[in-house]
């Protein structure tokens, strides 16, 4: 399991991000606004601070079932199994917590060097309404959806 522990924390200071209203709209969309961009920023931080107490939660937990899930005495083999079926569950949901963080990094990186809200198959503007449901979207509904259907 990779930890997190390297990775820049989200209460280091930003980079200064390109101007707010530089950033990709699509067209009739209202151009970012500063005090729009601090509170995605805010919510985006707050999601990285969580997902790394999740992931170190769910890293110490499997590290005690490792320890103590295995076939010792007075373990069963349904005990064996059911923690065996935890340690996975465990596991899924570290890897799973692990990607949202990568994807947030790679959000707010995006958000600092300009390049937020553009689609990373397309192009084109994945559209701002999307990015306030979706902060972590890469790529436009139509690319989406075509990745999708694959």
């Amino acid at each position: 399991m990779k930890t997190n522990e390297n990775r820049t924390p989200a209460t280091a200071p930003a980079k200064s991000p390109k101007k707010a209203e530089n950033l990709t709209v699509r067209d009739g969309e209202n151009p970012w606004t500063a005090a729009e961009l601090t509170e995605l920023r805010g919510e985006l931080e707050a999601d990285v601070l969580h997902l790394k107490k999740e992931i170190r939660d769910a890293e110490q937990e499997i590290v005690g079932l490792l320890r103590d899930g295995g076939d010792g005495a007075g373990n069963d083999q349904a005990d064996v199994g059911s923690t065996t079926l935890e340690r996975d569950h465990e596991m899924s949901l570290a890897r799973n917590a692990s990607e949202m963080l990568d994807q947030i990094e790679r959000a707010l990186a995006k958000i600092d060097d300009g390049t937020y809200g553009v689609c990373e198959s397309c192009g084109k503007a994945i559209g701002k309404g999307r990015l306030q449901a979706f902060p972590r979207a890469t790529l436009c509904v139509s690319c989406k959806e075509r990745e999708e259907r694959r």
